[in-house]
Formats: structure tokens, sequence, C-alpha cells
């Protein structure tokens, strides 16, 4: 970090100049990142985050079409990659050169909807989600209509610059035109889309999410100025996330001990693990099925529910998946005296 970054901070407060001081509070924040303070750098976006400081906040959006999203949810654990994507989303929007427009695109849970929420977080912007059920419409040619008093109610935005506008799951409105039922119906309706597209205002942030790019309009893909694959979760990324879960989780339910070598192995027994949605709910449901007079039964109904089939399994089975004497005790409720001599037995 250079002087000239503390006197633009400095500057840009002074001018009320909301963009320039975000854009360089962002840059600090890079670079404590990249000398590997981490810490330091998480504290200055959450800084941001919770800052608001110059504009203020825009018009409630009135209409049938839109739905205000709540963007003050829990924190997200992302996989590297894809947070550096959406740090770079972030730096583009405040850059403020009209690249506006973003597709997140990857199966069910993988927190592309989450992830649009802390984007707003982060940029102090009101998020207005498109209400899909209101706009498709039976009658020919309404949905079109109403695509187009969709992105007419966007430009009469009091302050578009304070806006992030969500089409989630777009691909209701979206799908390839070639492969659709209703041919001229649906082609009408994406043809509307690609024509607002490219009448968007620039101060607008407009950010869609799709489970199924495959089936995707090619021509509207292209009207993206970037495309973010919420696919990219190893093995590692995914047992990392969900001890970061559990964590939060267990700040709800106080009576659980915490045990994450335990669950560590219990996740990563599991062929294939599912993405972040799917698994924070295995985890809670585990934690909201526990008894509340033993400490580590989710332990034992979490690793039940990652391998149903071990329910008879003998100790000598468990200790051939890796457990400890303790674990195995917290699994069978045979002691570790006895666990071991059985053990020695055999």
């Amino acid at each position: 970090m250079q002087k000239k970054n503390i006197l633009n901070l400095i500057k840009y407060h002074s001018e009320n100049n909301e963009s320039g001081f975000r854009t360089e509070a962002y840059e600090i924040a890079k670079y404590f990142d990249k000398i590997g303070d981490y810490q330091l750098a998480e504290y200055v976006m959450a800084l941001m985050s919770n800052t608001n400081t110059f504009v203020p906040q825009a018009s409630q959006m009135k209409s049938s079409f839109f739905r205000k999203i709540d963007s003050n949810s829990s924190s997200l654990p992302l996989p590297q990659q894809i947070k550096d994507d959406i740090v770079g989303i972030i730096n583009a929007i405040g850059h403020n050169v009209g690249v506006n427009k973003f597709l997140f695109e990857g199966a069910p849970g993988t927190g592309k909807t989450e992830t649009v929420k802390q984007i707003a977080r982060i940029l102090d912007r009101e998020l207005f989600s498109v209400e899909f059920d209101v706009i498709i419409d039976s009658r020919l040619g309404q949905t079109s209509k109403n695509i187009s008093s969709v992105f007419q109610e966007i430009r009469d935005l009091p302050q578009p610059e304070r806006a992030i506008i969500l089409f989630d799951e777009i691909d209701a409105l979206a799908l390839d035109r070639v492969n659709s039922n209703d041919l001229r119906e649906m082609g009408r309706a994406t043809s509307s889309i690609l024509k607002e597209f490219d009448n968007l205002d620039e101060r607008v942030v407009l950010i869609a999410t799709t489970n199924m790019f495959k089936s995707f309009d090619k021509a509207l893909i292209r009207r993206f100025d970037s495309i973010i694959n919420f696919n990219r979760y190893t093995k590692e990324d995914l047992i990392e996330i969900s001890s970061i879960m559990l964590s939060e989780l267990l700040e709800r339910f106080k009576y659980a001990g915490r045990n994450m070598k335990f669950f560590k192995k219990i996740i990563s027994l599991m062929e294939e693990i599912p993405y972040p949605g799917e698994l924070k709910n295995m985890i809670k449901t585990a934690l909201a099925f526990s008894d509340p007079n033993n400490e580590f039964d989710y332990l034992k109904k979490l690793f039940y529910t990652v391998k149903p089939d071990c329910k008879n399994a003998s100790i000598k089975d468990l200790q051939e998946y890796g457990f400890t004497l303790r674990e195995i005790e917290i699994l069978t409720g045979v002691s570790k005296s006895q666990a071991s001599r059985e053990l020695k037995e055999d």
C-alpha cells in the first residue's frame, strides 16, 4: 500500500465521491490479501459492507414485477477461485465503465443467489428480484409486453446507481429458442430480453442466475459482460466449507460439542460431497434432531446419514474407517476400554 492510497481515500471522502472511495478501499483490501494479511483484508471488506457513507438509500421499487431482497445474510464461504471472480465483479462495478451485466451459472445449492446478496451488501446497494411467475403469461404476446414493462420500471428508477436487479433462474425466460416447446412465444420473450439488455442503463447492475446453462440461449450469453461458473468446488473446498458451516451453526446449538477432526472424517467419507446448499441442510438437520443431553449425538446422526449401511457395523469395521477409540465410543456407545478389548480379541 502506498501513500497515494491514503491520500485518495481522504480526497474521495472530502469530495463525497462514494464510488472512488469504495474502489480505493477495495484496492487496499486487495493489497493486504496479496501480502498474506487475509484477516485485515476481510476486515476492510467487512467495514465497507457495513458502511453507509455518502449516497442515500434508493427509493423502494413498488411493483408487482419486483420483490425487494434482504441482503443482510450470513457469511458465504466460497472456493478461492470463485471468490477471486466475485472480487473482480465488485471492482468492475466500482470502476463505473459500463461492465454491469453478469451471469452466475451452476448447479442448485452452489451459492449463486447468496453471492448476489453478498455483493449487494458489500456495495451497499438495494437488491430487487424479478418475479417471473408474474411476468410469464399464457396470453399470446403478453410475456414480451411484461418484459418491456419490467425494463421500463428499471429505467424509471430515481437512483439507478443504487440498485442491483436479480434475474434469479432466468432460464424460465431465456432457454434456447431453437429447443423451446413454444418456439414463437418463447422466441418473442427472449428477443425482448435481448433488446432490453442492449439498452440497459450502465449504472444499473444486473445479475442473472441459471441452473441450465447448456440450454441457455447463445445470443443472450453474449450480452453478459462476465459469466461465473459456480461448479468449481473441489472435495477439499467442500470439507473446509462444511467446517465453516458447522462453526456457525454451533453458535445456535449451544449444547453441542466441537470436534472438527471427527466431523471432517465423517464428511470426507462421502463419495460425492453435495454442494453447500444441500450440505448445510444435512449438517443442520443432524444438529436439530440430536439429543440435547448428548453433546456429540449430532456427529453420530451425521455419520449414519453419510453411511446408512453402517448402522450395524462392527467396532472393527469402524476402526477401518480410521476412527479412534473415542470416536468409536461416540458412534456406538461402547466405552473405549471395551472397544479396545474387542479389537484385541479380533
